[in-house]
């Protein structure tokens, strides 16, 4: 690691803050949609998130992941990188 003296100005490309990186985790969502044998998958998820007012500001960092409670329940938990 170098000390603050040591850095040349021209090495530095662009200077920005970091990022914070959260998450957002829905749950009780149906695993099987209503009224179909379709899954829910993260092509669905995403196409629901685009037309849904409350999810105007924010941006999807990656591809909604969908994870199936248990075996026997038909309840799936959605995560989001945001």
């Amino acid at each position: 690691m170098k000390s603050a003296n040591c850095i040349k100005i021209e090495q530095v490309k662009n200077p920005c803050l970091s990022q914070s990186k959260s998450y957002l985790k829905i749950i009780g969502i149906l695993y099987l949609l209503e009224n179909t044998n379709t899954l829910t998958i993260a092509d669905v998820i995403e196409i629901i998130i685009k037309n849904n007012y409350i999810f105007n500001n924010i941006t999807i960092v990656s591809r909604p992941r969908v994870i199936k409670v248990s075996p026997k329940l038909d309840i799936a938990i959605i995560w989001l990188d945001i």
